[in-house]
């Protein structure tokens, strides 16, 4: 869900931009007074692609770790089940 948050706020950015507003803080004038730099829309998206490669090594982590978990997990029950009644 962050990752699609995240891959969003460009899209919000633009929309507040064509209604009139400052785009978030980007063009404070508005869109009219703006003086961007030509690297300002460069430097958005390498930081918006690092943040969503890093939610995406996040989520891998998690994956791994509860896979992990299931593993060790499964195997208490089957050493339960080797040492229960007969």
């Amino acid at each position: 869900m962050a990752v699609v948050l995240v891959a969003v706020i460009p899209l919000f950015v633009l929309l507040d931009l064509a209604g009139g507003g400052s785009g978030y803080g980007m063009c404070p004038d508005g869109l009219q007074a703006c003086d961007l730099p030509y690297t300002a829309w460069l430097e958005l998206a390498a930081g918006l692609v690092l943040v969503i490669f890093g939610l995406i090594a996040l989520l891998r982590l998690t994956m791994k770790v509860v896979r992990r978990e299931e593993r060790r997990l499964q195997a208490i029950d089957r050493i339960g089940s080797f040492n229960g009644p007969v």
